[in-house]
């Protein structure tokens, strides 16, 4: 790894850190209470203020019960990708992971939106030329598309023209809610290609021949 490659993964070891304590359901306090680790440095590192030993990232893996890569990432996969964190409706951030790396055609993403204290308001729609494939993988997405509202649920996929305004939020007050996106920038669409299913009678007959 280049220093590049350190510093960037060092970076992404916060917005992780937070994904999985969120994940879990406690507070800064909670874990500062197990750890040992004040709530203002857990609150740091989850920024990016303050980049993490190897021993706080060991201590935290244990605490969360995960595998200490999955807190670094792999320089060998798209889990090393930047995680970028922008603003969504309910002023809060979220953590996008890019899965795809080239320039142009279908891209696909994965969002993860923090808890929220409460039912958030009707999100800010936007629109803009394009195709988006939708799927739920975790927790409960509110999805205001026109003049529809939508609580999907883990495995509700959606599709539709990002020409109409739409908007997402975090349904639940329970956890955060991890979603995959499929975008095609110039409207292009996901195929299925399932092929016909094939009679055993057909098959038996082509057999006999």
């Amino acid at each position: 790894m280049t220093g590049d490659d350190v510093a960037r993964t060092l970076a992404e070891i916060g917005p992780r850190l937070r994904v999985v304590r969120e994940r879990s359901g406690v507070t800064l306090a909670e874990v500062s209470c197990t750890t040992g680790i004040s709530p203002s440095t857990l609150s740091r590192i989850e920024t990016g203020r303050r980049k993490p030993t190897l021993e706080v990232v060991l201590r935290m893996a244990k605490e969360y019960g995960v595998a200490p890569a999955e807190l670094i990432g792999s320089a060998l996969g798209p889990a090393a990708e930047p995680r970028s964190r922008t603003p969504h409706s309910s002023g809060d951030d979220k953590t996008v992971l890019p899965l795809t790396r080239y320039v142009g055609g279908l891209h696909a993403h994965k969002h993860v939106l923090p808890a929220v204290a409460g039912p958030p308001g009707r999100p800010r729609q936007v629109s803009h030329q394009g195709y988006e494939w939708l799927c739920v993988l975790y927790g409960r997405l509110r999805l205001a598309l026109g003049s529809q509202d939508l609580v999907l649920a883990a495995g509700d996929v959606v599709e539709f023209d990002t020409r109409i305004p739409h908007g997402v939020a975090n349904a639940g007050s329970d956890g955060p809610v991890e979603y995959l996106i499929m975008f095609g920038p110039q409207g292009e669409r996901l195929r299925l290609r399932t092929p016909a299913a094939v009679g055993r009678g057909t098959v038996d007959r082509e057999a006999a021949e």
